[in-house]
């Protein structure tokens, strides 16, 4: 016994809990720029935006988190109690139908909305034969307002708190949780993913004109340039996303998560008909045509309309970029989250279980905050390198970091470790450990036991979390617009500055190949879910492992109350 400890005590001090140590490490670098600036000595610049504007972006976001956030929830769970309790006609279809709008991004279909109900629009021509007195120039203003804004981020954001609903979760325990206090834990932790994306978004609000933390952040480093009023709206805006966070670990107490792979015995779902049928059928078709199918339409035909001019070698270039980026960006995600992993499994120590829950931090920290807090320590350095390289050489060295590649590629994967560490730990938990013990016993090194013996059991979950990255990183618009390269486009980027120039149709090219790009781990998230059953085992598959990345805040698939 004593020598196995031993062993045990060797490998917990081996090179890969230092790597993992150390890159965990490294992921925390824009949280220490950020709370160091905070503590730092005020600028003129913060002294007047405090004094004239923070009202209003402390009371913006505010009221986009309530707004967001209500019609979410009233809207996710009422879909996913009568998909789960009910029978009605077109219910297999919107079972996977209501996640579709996972793929919109939500800058995408604010843009969208704004100039589908455009004063002279076909929109607008319909309202004023249905509603005359409505139908009036000012018509379009009431839309881009605030409540209009969260009603769009609303149609594309329910999916969150639907799919935690039903996810692995058969009927009966729907209602329950549904009808009852027990609902709680898996409401806020639903809840708690829709308003993390409403504090990082920057395109929908900003086309919206809608002053909150995220856009004055950009504002405060573009326009201004004062990064010290930068970091204390970043500091701002941390304070939300830890409250949230905190709340959500509160409300949780002691429930526990269920992945649902026990095989249940589905109980019969009521039988609606009539009026009834009717209803649920619009309850359940509303929110998915406006989420999902009226922006695609809508986009596929000024796509269609502008694709011959648009359609480029200077499109081929932005969609390399593009994918590219994605493709590198997802690599180092999974190539981090798998050193992380396979260290706690090694040496499953406090510390590195500690580790392991501060590495996923970044998925919850908008991805403007994130801009900023690597901007400044890598402004730092250069300035530093600059001056030694006068000094030394005779000449400066310029900018190395900033504005490369390399900080893109390094906020990705701050922002998007969650995503992929999630599945990998979740594929690691599935492989039995007697298989490492007996490789070892062979005379195997860790290294070569992961590469010969749990890679091949994993390649498929570091596929599904290579791919969910991979999405994330095409549809990511604030982080990229602060962080990239000099006249270094991505389709993200390009939507929004054309939609922003009024060259809405030229943007619906770069947006609709971002959405059908989305698609693919929606698509695979419908499939677990239209299969969620009996006789299905979801911890067997790579398709439950894309789930686990969908929704990295809660952790699990689904809720049950204790």
């Amino acid at each position: 016994m004593a020598r196995q400890s031993g062993a045990q005590f060797r490998v917990g001090v081996s090179g890969w809990t230092v790597a993992a140590l150390v890159l965990v490490a490294l992921t925390t670098i824009p949280l220490v720029a950020v709370f160091a600036g905070v503590l730092g000595p005020s600028s003129d610049t913060w002294r007047h935006i405090a004094s004239t504007v923070l009202a209003d972006y402390l009371v913006n976001s505010a009221a986009l988190m309530v707004l967001v956030g209500a019609i979410t929830l009233v809207i996710g769970v009422s879909a996913a109690w009568l998909v789960a309790m009910c029978s009605f006609p077109g219910r297999r279809v919107f079972e996977w139908g209501l996640i579709l709008p996972l793929a919109v991004p939500t800058y995408i279909a604010g843009i969208t909305y704004a100039e589908l109900l455009a004063y002279g629009s076909q929109a607008y021509d319909l309202v004023a034969w249905a509603w005359p007195s409505a139908a009036t120039p000012r018509f379009q203003t009431h839309i881009m307002t605030l409540p209009g804004v969260a009603v769009v981020m609303s149609l594309v954001l329910f999916p969150y708190t639907y799919v935690i609903r039903i996810l692995g979760r058969s009927p009966w325990q729907t209602f329950y949780q549904v009808a009852l206090p027990l609902a709680r834990p898996a409401v806020v932790a639903g809840s708690t993913l829709v308003l993390m994306e409403v504090l990082n978004e920057y395109g929908a609000v900003k086309y919206y004109g809608i002053p909150t933390f995220t856009t004055g952040i950009f504002r405060a480093w573009f326009p201004l340039d004062d990064p010290d009023a930068a970091l204390r709206l970043a500091g701002c805006l941390l304070l939300f996303v830890f409250s949230l966070i905190l709340v959500e670990r509160g409300q949780r107490g002691r429930a526990r998560f269920d992945d649902g792979s026990r095989v249940q015995r589905p109980p019969p779902r009521y039988a609606l008909r009539g009026w009834r049928a009717t209803a649920a059928f619009a309850v359940c078709a509303v929110p998915m045509a406006f989420g999902f199918v009226l922006p695609v339409v809508q986009l596929t035909a000024w796509a269609v309309s502008a694709a011959p001019g648009f359609l480029d070698t200077d499109f081929a270039v932005m969609a390399v970029h593009s994918f590219g980026l994605a493709l590198a960006a997802a690599a180092f995600a999974v190539l981090v989250a798998l050193v992380v992993a396979y260290a706690a499994r090694l040496s499953p120590t406090p510390l590195l279980a500690l580790a392991s829950r501060v590495a996923v931090l970044g998925y919850s920290i908008p991805g403007a905050v994130i801009a900023v807090g690597v901007l400044v320590p890598f402004v730092w350095v250069d300035r530093r390198v600059d001056a030694v390289g006068e000094a030394v050489l005779g000449s400066g060295t310029g900018l190395l970091l900033t504005g490369s590649l390399a900080a893109l590629l390094f906020a990705y994967v701050v922002r998007f470790l969650a995503v992929s560490l999630n599945p990998v730990e979740s594929g690691f938990k599935r492989v039995c450990g007697n298989l490492d013990e007996c490789s070892r016993s062979l005379g195997l090194s860790p290294l070569r036991t992961l590469l010969r013996v749990d890679l091949p059991l994993l390649k498929g979950v570091l596929a599904s979390a290579a791919l969910l990255v991979f999405v994330d990183v095409l549809k990511e618009l604030p982080l990229t617009l602060i962080l990239r390269p000099f006249n270094f486009d991505t389709l993200a980027t390009s939507a929004f500055q054309l939609a922003s120039d009024e060259r809405v149709a030229q943007s619906a090219v770069p947006a609709l190949l971002v959405i059908l790009t989305g698609l693919i781990p929606v698509i695979l998230l419908g499939r677990l879910v239209g299969r969620t059953g009996p006789g299905h085992r979801a911890e067997e598959s790579a398709v439950e492992a894309t789930v686990q990345g969908l929704a990295p805040l809660p952790g699990e698939a689904g809720v049950v109350g204790d």
